[in-house]
This record gives C-alpha cells, sequence and structure tokens, in this order.
C-alpha cells in the first residue's frame, strides 16, 4: 500500500463510503505480512516511496512465486520488482502472474506499468566499461527507469579506448548523476569523476581475469579514486546503483 493508496481509504471513511471495519481489515497487514517463511513489508512504500524488492536468487521457487503475487496483491496500482531472476523462476512467476514481465539481460520481473519519468529534462547516465559488463548495467539502468527517472546509456566506452568516452562528452556533461560499470582494472570511474561536476556511482563488475578476484580488484580501485564525488556500491550490484543514482536524481537539482 502507497501513500495515495491509504489516503483513498482514509478519505472513503470519512465521507461514508467504506465503515471503520473494512477499513481496517484492508490495512490490517501494515507494516508487514507474515507470510511464515517471509515477513512481507508492506510499510515501504510509504515510508521510501517505493515497494519492497524481492531478491530472488536463492530464494525456494514457490516462496518467490508466493512473495510476488502478495505483492501484486497489495500495490495492484503501483509497479512491483524481483532481481536475479533466472528464465526457470519467470516462467513460475508467470503461470501465476500471466502479465508479468521480464527483462532477462537485466534479469528482473515487473509486475504493472512502468511510471513515466517525474522530470525529463533530469537524466541518469548509465556508462558501462565492456560489452561483458552490459548485464549489471542493465540491471542499474532499469531499476532507476522503474522508480521514476530518465534513463540514457552509454555503452562500451572503457579505458582502452578513451575516445569512445570522450566522443560523448555532451551526454555526460548534461548528466543529473552517473553510473559508471566495469570491471578488469575498474579505472573508468575516476576518469569520468574527473571530467563531470556531477555525483558519479562507480559500480564493479566481476568480469576478469585471475588477479581480477571476482571484481575485488575494480572494487578495490574504484575506493581508492582520486577525483571527488565518487561513491562506490557492492560488486555486481546493479540493483543498488540504479536505486541510488534515482534517489539523487529525483531529489536535486542539476548543476
Amino acid at each position: 500500500m502507497n501513500a495515495e493508496q491509504l489516503r483513498e481509504v482514509l478519505e472513503e471513511v470519512r465521507e461514508g463510503g467504506r465503515s471503520i471495519e473494512d477499513a481496517l481489515a484492508r490495512i490490517k497487514d501494515l507494516p508487514y505480512q507474515d507470510l511464515g517463511f517471509a515477513r512481507l513489508d508492506h510499510h515501504r512504500a510509504l515510508r521510501q516511496g517505493f515497494p519492497e524488492v524481492v531478491f530472488c536468487e536463492g530464494k525456494r521457487t514457490e516462496h518467490t512465486v508466493a512473495i510476488m503475487q502478495k505483492l501484486a496483491s497489495e500495490h495492484a496500482n503501483g509497479l512491483v520488482m524481483g532481481t536475479r531472476v533466472t528464465p526457470e523462476i519467470f516462467s513460475a512467476i508467470e503461470r501465476e502472474l500471466p502479465h508479468a514481465n521480464y527483462f532477462p539481460e537485466a534479469r528482473i520481473v515487473t509486475l504493472g506499468a512502468m511510471p513515466q519519468p517525474r522530470n525529463v529534462a533530469q537524466y541518469v547516465l548509465i556508462a558501462c566499461a565492456g560489452t561483458a559488463d552490459v548485464p549489471i548495467a542493465e540491471e542499474a539502468a532499469l531499476t532507476a527507469r522503474a522508480m521514476g527517472s530518465r534513463v540514457e546509456k552509454l555503452y562500451d566506452v572503457g579505458v582502452a579506448g578513451i575516445h569512445r568516452l570522450l566522443d560523448s562528452r555532451d551526454k555526460l556533461m548534461q548528466a543529473n548523476v552517473i553510473v559508471v560499470v566495469a570491471g578488469m582494472d575498474g579505472a573508468l570511474p575516476a576518469v569520468v569523476g574527473g571530467l563531470v561536476a556531477c555525483p558519479v556511482i562507480a559500480l564493479p563488475t566481476s568480469i576478469g581475469y585471475g588477479t581480477g578476484l571476482g571484481g575485488v580488484a575494480a572494487l578495490m580501485t574504484m575506493l581508492n579514486a582520486c577525483a571527488p564525488g565518487i561513491a562506490v556500491v557492492n560488486i555486481d550490484n546493479g540493483f543498488g546503483a540504479g536505486y541510488l543514482a534515482n534517489l539523487i536524481n529525483t531529489r536535486c537539482h542539476q548543476v
């Protein structure tokens, strides 16, 4: 239940269109609903503006489906999202929720319509070092888009061919916040951070050879970036980067 839905219930009680008992039944599962194997945070949309997002990796398929069903029922007029969704899990979800949408590259499933961007003049830019990093970049892009941001993309602009990045300087300069996705040496966020005035979110990926240590080398490089204005999220955490980028984009004005 989001703020608008709760307001509608309260207004119906005030106007006599809904009894107090009926209103109590409608909101009885606030702030959470205990399913036995999960406690769904139905209050999160009221607190943070977006419903609880389901991390599907590692969950039993039947639990994932049940959680998605409950969230879809509670947020019928909004958007419900699950991350790290395999094709097999999506097939199980789709059997119970035929209108589910699947974005295989981002590994995200959504229920409900994507919102229109809150401000089309301001955008989140997702800059990606290499094609192998695209799945994580897509997770970040789709997350920010689902939460109400306009999203632009700039892919395959790694430091091995820096002219590709510099050719898109206008797009970099006009962005309100930039998510920079890179594996291997993880150098791209520092380069971007040294060019722009907006916040940069560095997103390390697990792409790379043995000494990359599954993304740890890229993470360490990003944490040690000398350019100012860079924040770093966890390895492969496209969802976290997209979520943070949307918060920045929708709560501040372009420099």
